[in-house]
């Protein structure tokens, strides 16, 4: 059995026995001197906080910076929604950092399914660009910090979204939606108490707290966040919008559309009731279409978008956002409602599309107007399935033909030629009773100018 010893607040002596783990749940059995944890024979319960935990500097810091200003015991989560390689080594990382449990949780397959899944159907689009993939992943991840708390017992949650960020406004929308009683602590947000303002005055309280970690005192990189759906950078050169992305060091899922093949990939996506379920021919999980679209799209230089965007707390921001998958599947099932909705559904749709993106950017996942959106759009794609082909070339999708058993499409109404149910003659009559309104207002002016 190996020890660590770290010194800590008010000068407590902390040991970590070896590690426990069910379930992708780590327990750090910690054993206090025994006059700190005794009090007339009654062990001291603290009350405990669940960290939402990247394993980052940022995340580490609050660890300790939790314990000495709460004197909670800090339980850190996880949520798994796709970050790739950026969960390893978390277990040894919380343990390092002083927290009393660490869950990983794998979501992957639920955010395909319940969040992606509604925002894919409603074409959700923000400021014409943003795919939402930050946006639609903060709900879930405040829903499973919400759960582990209530497991726990714990009385505050904790995030470490920044005081000028959209995230501490989606997250903290979800947590009051989900769980109105429980605290919630913003170290950014506490001046009086996080004193930090740097990745060296972060290491430095890190290391007084025993915390010795590799990390950089020199941030040379953009601040990211990833999931299944995107990545997205800021900072560096991006801080300055009269200043061109350096994508040689930037792009992380693919290249730019000058370095893509010179050869075109085909591919075809089928759906069923707005739903993706095969990838050129080939039944998959929503989850592996993704991840499958990812590597097809990046290597071809598709949905990569450097955006100047209004963030819900007033200012404007600008990134870089790499969704190859996603802006493929967007592509292809606009693909197909073009051919099955009928126009004024699609016009409705269009109107429902852009409240719900907003609705879902400003973090109001869990509002009555969301879930009545949502009811709508789930609705209005009951009939929407069928193959959408299509050209990727150079960070372009260029459309090969759709097919459904639901197309509105008559080529014996829409070609040139004549067909059996449509007399051009019919559209004499039409055109007097759309246009006589205008006819009449035309009438009535050219009156009125003659009498004056």
């Amino acid at each position: 059995m190996i020890f660590f010893v770290f010194p800590i607040a008010f000068q407590k002596v902390m040991l970590y026995s070896d590690v426990q783990k069910t379930n992708n749940t780590y327990r750090f059995d910690m054993v206090f001197n025994k006059k700190v944890m005794k009090n007339r024979g009654d062990t001291i319960m603290k009350e405990k906080v669940v960290l939402a935990y990247s394993g980052g500097l940022d995340t580490t810091a609050v660890i300790p910076w939790l314990k000495e200003n709460y004197d909670y015991d800090v339980v850190c989560c996880c949520v798994n929604v796709g970050q790739g390689n950026e969960i390893d080594g978390l277990q040894e990382r919380a343990k390092l950092s002083g927290a009393e449990k660490l869950y990983i949780l794998d979501v992957v397959d639920e955010f395909c399914d319940e969040y992606v899944a509604p925002c894919v159907q409603a074409n959700a689009t923000y400021e014409n660009e943003y795919l939402l993939g930050t946006s639609m992943a903060r709900p879930l991840i405040a829903k499973k910090l919400v759960e582990i708390a209530r497991k726990e017992g714990a009385v505050a949650v904790c995030h470490g979204a920044t005081g000028k960020g959209n995230d501490q406004v989606r997250f903290e929308l979800a947590f009051k939606a989900l769980a109105p009683d429980l605290k919630i602590i913003a170290p950014w947000r506490c001046n009086e108490t996080w004193n930090m303002k740097s990745r060296e005055d972060e290491i430095e309280y890190c290391k007084k707290h025993g915390i010795n970690l590799p990390f950089s005192s020199v941030d040379n990189s953009y601040s990211r966040d990833r999931n299944l759906w995107h990545i997205s950078h800021e900072g560096l050169e991006l801080e300055d919008p009269s200043q061109a992305p350096n994508y040689d060091h930037l792009l992380v899922l693919g290249v730019s559309p000058e370095k893509a093949p010179d050869v075109a990939t085909e591919i075809s996506i089928s759906f069923e009731k707005g739903i993706p379920v095969a990838l050129n021919g080939k039944e998959m999980k929503y989850s592996e279409i993704v991840t499958e679209l990812n590597k097809i799209g990046g290597a071809n230089g598709i949905g990569i978008v450097d955006i100047v965007e209004n963030r819900v707390v007033g200012m404007k921001s600008r990134g870089v956002y790499e969704t190859p998958g996603g802006t493929i599947l967007m592509a292809a099932h606009k693909q197909l409602e073009e051919l099955i909705l009928d126009r004024d559904s699609m016009a409705f749709k269009k109107t429902v599309d852009n409240r719900f993106a907003d609705i879902v950017y400003e973090g109001k996942w869990f509002t009555p107007l969301c879930d009545s959106l949502r009811a709508y759009i789930k609705a209005s794609q009951e009939y929407v399935t069928g193959t959408a082909n299509l050209k990727l070339y150079k960070g372009n999708i260029i459309k090969q033909g759709t097919t459904s058993p639901y197309s509105l499409y008559n080529e014996s109404i829409a070609s040139f030629a004549t067909g059996d149910m449509y007399d051009h003659h019919d559209a004499e009559g039409f055109i007097n009773l759309f246009g006589l309104s205008l006819k009449v207002r035309a009438m009535k002016l050219a009156e009125a100018e003659k009498k004056k």
